[in-house]
């Protein structure tokens, strides 16, 4: 177990704010109640860096988020995007801005880190919680709350930040409550020098054949990221496509290095943010985008809010303003990234139902290819295009309630340029 402090000066001292997990969610939560002048510990079971499965796509929302001076170690810069339906009706457009980067988690992560503890948090690594209490002999105070590790130390904070992931202890401690399970399957392929140049500034995004599933191929370097989604619940069919998928790209001769998967679980409408000095973020809270699955922007976005009103929430006195500062952060989350995800929710649901279409808009429809690249390069937000543009609003009601009777036509393998 690594630490910048011991165990002993832990038990005596009530730190301004403790965050669980150092992912996206929770080192941005450190860093913006560091950077706010607080003491924040800085809670990760596993030692750093580690892999985490995950495309690794940073779009426009996530580099807005990062601190300040964050270099971003981008393994690619995508210009072009490939769609395919099902590895048919395949069209590759193209773009003279960046749309998005790509990333390894564990380096991003790590740096992240980083940037938190300049910023003046504490890092203790190769720790578990088991539980966080807000009454009974382990809390000194009202104003206090007991985080309790594996093997019984405890460590006292005025506030908590819940960022440990999608199976959170500190959700359930909050009660989060999920609306949308699913499964993502992913390999890390090491690929010849002629095969990496292939892909260089390009990425593959497959619409499935399962109902709301896609698959991806996202390029860095020697290494290419193919991975698929669906919905929990369709394991096998899932591993099918991801294996059907590999083999049709030429992939299936070259051995991964990583296979990996992981659940990715979307909050309820009406599930809490906060539970007394405890607030969740990121994957704990169940944020992300519902179509795409998307979570590292909202991690960070998300993460940043939680940590400005973790350091309220630890000023606050009594259990009146604690309350009224854990609402303030909901009303904050829920304007922003709520919005997201209710328009994201009924893209699911109009790409379960019509993949064919949404495939011959994207490819074939300019504007909706302008709408796909804002988005990624962070112009624009699903939200602010609905609420600023009628007509997208209008076009998304429609996608859902037409019949896909018109297949895509695009030819295959024809590059068009933005």
């Amino acid at each position: 177990m690594s630490s910048e402090n011991s165990s002993a000066d832990d038990e005596q001292r009530v730190w301004d704010v403790v965050v669980v997990g150092a992912g996206p969610a929770g080192a941005s939560a450190a860093y913006a109640a560091a950077v706010a002048g607080r003491s924040v510990l800085l809670l990760e079971k596993a030692e750093l860096p580690r892999y985490k499965t995950c495309g690794g796509g940073i779009i426009g929302p996530s580099r807005d988020a990062l601190p300040p001076g964050f270099e971003l170690p981008f393994q690619d810069r995508v210009h072009a995007v490939t769609f395919s339906l099902d590895g048919k009706f395949t069209r590759t457009r193209r773009s003279k801005q960046m749309l998005f980067g790509l990333i390894n988690r564990p380096e991003f992560d790590q740096q992240l880190v980083e940037h938190a503890q300049k910023a003046g948090a504490e890092l203790r690594t190769g720790v578990t919680v088991s539980r966080v209490e807000q009454h009974g002999s382990a809390v000194p105070d009202r104003r206090t709350v007991a985080v309790v590790l594996q093997g019984s130390e405890t460590v006292l904070a005025r506030a908590v930040v819940g960022a440990d992931g999608s199976a959170s202890r500190i959700g359930a401690h909050v009660g989060v409550k999920l609306d949308q399970v699913d499964l993502g399957l992913e390999a890390e392929i090491p690929v010849p020098e002629s095969v990496a140049e292939d892909w260089q500034g390009r990425v593959l995004i497959d619409w499935g054949p399962m109902p709301g599933s896609y698959g991806w191929v996202f390029p860095k370097g020697d290494t290419l990221t193919v991975g698929v989604i669906s919905a929990r619940g369709e394991g096998a069919a899932t591993k099918r496509y991801l294996e059907d998928f590999i083999a049709r790209l030429g992939l299936a001769g070259f051995e991964p290095s990583i296979s990996s998967g992981h659940l990715t679980r979307c909050r309820a409408d009406d599930s809490p943010l906060s539970r007394g000095r405890v607030l969740v973020c990121g994957d704990a809270a169940g944020l992300l985008e519902p179509w795409t699955r998307e979570g590292i922007s909202f991690a960070l976005r998300s993460g940043r809010l939680a940590g400005e009103w973790a350091v309220r929430v630890a000023e606050a006195h009594d259990a009146v303003d604690t309350r009224r500062q854990a609402l303030n952060y909901a009303f904050a989350i829920k304007a922003g990234l709520g919005v997201e995800m209710a328009v994201g929710k009924s893209m699911l649901a109009a790409f379960e139902r019509r993949p064919g279409m949404l495939h011959a808009a994207i490819t074939s429809f300019r504007p909706a290819w302008k709408a796909f690249a804002g988005i990624t390069r962070g112009s624009t937000t699903l939200g602010e295009m609905v609420r600023s543009h009628p007509m997208a609003g209008r076009a998304l009601s429609a996608l859902d309630r037409r019949s896909a009777a018109v297949a895509p036509t695009a030819a295959e393998g024809t590059p068009t340029t933005e």
